[in-house]
């Protein structure tokens, strides 16, 4: 790409991130073209059903975030060699295998626009198929070495822990909201974090620099499911592409709900008590909804969104600037937009 215009790569989980300086969308483009090659490579087998079912989710596409930020991460360092592919080809290697099995347990029919696994299958092919993925995964780490190989078991400690903290809940005597904020760190921090410090490691950028990117990983990756959260409940379906109050109807209980579960506010009694039970009437949905867009939990949930921006923000102060600082700058302001 030599277009002087502004170009807008996709990323997770929906916005645009805008690479304004035209050589580093050139550079990030081609290493991207390179991941996805080495993605459909990596994942063909001698037998041929299992090739089509982990092809499924390669070829469905989706936002390729983790590698983006793996290339962008890159730019700090001496850019984008072998090395720094195949760790974000491995990276999202993980995010798709964890999809496949997150499917199973979420009993969900549809994945990016086509059936899941599961449904188009079913549960045993998508967990296998889950686990093939990570295998290939490990294989690629183990190319790198034995400090990449250390860092993706550690990870893939985090997704686990994580999933299993959510599967649970809070113990007696654990603060629902800080739960609820480790389980996001752990299940979509922890690999967006592995993805900046894969790329600054294999660029070879400077030891503070790899820090910074790792930690801006993990912020930014939570920042987003809050910002997510809050979306489900503010935005109208025709800005957001997303029904409103799909949390509320399948009982999940967000930032925002938490924030008002928490509190003991007279004046949300009536919210607290919707909170409290199942939502599948649509005249109650809307109710929690317009009194959600309202409450304290909303308030609280916007102000904890702007303080992790602004942690990620104090985190990319610390690299050097650059157009891809600046992409990351602009993606952190993004994050708290959205939602506005």
């Amino acid at each position: 790409m030599t277009t002087n215009e502004p170009t807008h790569t996709s990323t997770h989980p929906g916005p645009s991130l805008e690479l304004a300086d035209p050589q580093l969308a050139e550079a990030v483009q081609d290493g991207l073209v390179r991941v996805e090659e080495l993605l459909r490579s990596v994942v063909r087998s001698s037998l041929r059903f299992l090739t089509e079912t982990s092809l499924h989710l390669v070829q469905a596409g989706g936002k390729r975030f983790r590698p983006l930020f793996t290339l962008l991460a890159a730019q700090f360092g001496d850019g984008i060699g072998d090395d720094v592919v195949r760790s974000a080809a491995a990276v999202e290697l993980v995010h798709l295998a964890t999809l496949y099995h997150d499917d199973v347990m979420d009993e969900a029919t549809m994945r990016r626009g086509a059936a899941s696994a599961n449904a188009r299958w079913d549960n045993t092919i998508a967990i296998l198929t889950g686990d093939f993925l990570f295998s290939h995964a490990s294989r690629l780490v183990a190319d790198l070495g034995t400090d990449a190989t250390r860092i993706i078991a550690e990870t893939f400690t985090e997704l686990v822990t994580g999933q299993m903290r959510e599967t649970i809940g809070p113990e007696e005597g654990d603060d629902p909201v800080e739960h609820y904020l480790t389980v996001v760190a752990e299940k979509t921090g922890s690999l967006i974090a592995t993805a900046g410090r894969f790329g600054g490691m294999y660029s070879r950028a400077a030891a503070e620099h790899v820090t910074a990117l790792r930690a801006f990983g993990e912020l930014i990756g939570t920042a987003f499911q809050i910002s997510d959260d809050v979306i489900d409940i503010a935005s109208p379906a025709t800005e957001s592409g997303k029904t409103p109050g799909t949390d509320l109807r399948e009982g999940v209980r967000t930032l925002p709900m938490l924030y008002v579960l928490a509190g003991d506010a007279p004046a949300e009694n009536r919210l607290r008590e919707l909170l409290g039970g199942p939502l599948t009437d649509d005249a109650l949905v809307a109710e929690a909804l317009g009194r959600l867009r309202e409450s304290s939990g909303m308030r609280r949930a916007r102000q904890a969104l702007g303080e992790y921006a602004d942690r990620a923000r104090a985190e990319l102060a610390r690299l050097p600037s650059c157009p891809a600082r600046e992409a990351l700058e602009s993606l952190t302001d993004y994050v708290v937009d959205r939602t506005r």
